[in-house]
């Protein structure tokens, strides 16, 4: 087996991952099912040469990965995509996860990304942060909306990813694209040099960890729009998350630092279709004052309450969009229920 035939099939099947594992067949995900891609289960000694020539593809040495124990990294197939890809040690044996990313940037209307997500992109300042579980889309729905700024204004947009996925093209903005570890050791190390090179816009492909929790909400006070990621579900789960990473007598003062940075909360997940496939489920939070003085008061709890009550002025409530794809027949009930904030009130609801 070759791995770039497998990639090809992957590709022809609509696949969003494929899984090399040893002492299983080759498989990739398909509509969020597992679909076997090689005929035969794949040795330890296989796995290796299909890490190895992902490694070749990408032209990177593969001692990171024997050093450390894991890898991220990314690589071309001409022609069909290109794939973000961690490479790890299980069991003693090299294993991978190849996730396909399309060439180009994905048009926002075919993914059902919502209009309301993408008018966040007109802020000129503070933070934006899309949330969700691994794999909902969290790097496609960045990438959209850093291409409708690059798009629609001046200026110097820095993202930062590990690695990168989507390659942006100048437009009206200039965009700088920095690959940890490639070309910055770390997140935060990245995050301090960009706000030296003039940026407008900085795209942080996640928030991992409190030095770079820190700069991110500096970078948004200094009046820069910073967007970045995090896995989380919901808006009070999200701001919760980060008021975690500090230490509790610091908690206070970061409560009233966010509720005056941050501009949006985007949470998203994908829940199967009724006729077989996935679909996109958005809720929106954008901070308004009422909502500013949830966060600053510590009433992160009455989050859900505020939103669903802003439906309609310029947030989306999760449970009112799985309620609206029910009854536009897209989504079963137990869907519906099984992927509320709120099951009970939404079952009362349907």
């Amino acid at each position: 087996m070759e791995l770039k035939e497998l990639l090809k099939k992957a590709f022809e099947l609509g696949g969003s991952d494929i899984f090399i594992v040893p002492g299983a067949k080759v498989t990739c995900k398909v509509n969020g099912e597992m679909a076997a891609l090689s005929d035969d289960i794949v040795k330890p000694a296989g796995t290796e040469a299909l890490v190895a020539e992902a490694y070749a593809m990408a032209g990177r040495d593969i001692a990171k990965l024997r050093a450390e124990g894991d890898d991220d990294f990314s690589f071309a197939l001409a022609g069909y995509s290109r794939f973000r890809c961690n490479a790890y040690y299980q069991r003693g044996t090299i294993a991978a996860t190849c996730r396909m990313v399309a060439f180009g940037l994905p048009d926002p209307k075919q993914l059902g990304i919502p209009e309301m997500v993408m008018e966040l992109s007109r802020f000129r300042n503070g933070m934006i942060l899309v949330t969700g579980p691994a794999g909902s889309g969290k790097s496609t729905t960045m990438a959209c909306m850093i291409d409708q700024i690059n798009a629609t204004r001046d200026g110097h947009i820095v993202t930062i990813e590990d690695p990168i996925e989507y390659i942006h093209n100048h437009k009206r903005s200039l965009v700088s694209q920095r690959d940890v570890p490639n070309d910055a050791p770390t997140f935060a190390r990245a995050l301090r040099a960009a706000l030296r090179q003039a940026p407008d816009v900085i795209m942080l492909g996640e928030m991992r960890d409190l030095e770079t929790i820190r700069t991110a909400i500096t970078a948004a006070e200094t009046g820069h729009l910073l967007l970045s990621s995090l896995h989380t579900t919901g808006a009070a789960k999200t701001v919760d998350r980060i008021l975690d990473t500090f230490p509790a007598e610091q908690q206070a003062q970061v409560r009233i630092q966010i509720s005056m940075v941050l501009r949006a909360v985007v949470s998203q997940r994908l829940v199967p279709r009724k006729d077989g496939g996935q679909v996109a489920v958005f809720e929106v939070m954008t901070v308004n004052p009422a909502v500013q003085n949830l966060i600053r008061d510590g009433r992160t709890h009455q989050i859900d309450n505020a939103i669903f009550g802003g439906t309609g002025q310029g947030m989306i409530s999760m449970d009112a969009e799985l309620q609206r794809l029910y009854r536009s027949g897209v989504i079963t009930r137990e869907t519906a229920l099984l992927y509320a904030v709120s099951p009970e009130t939404l079952s009362k609801r349907l």
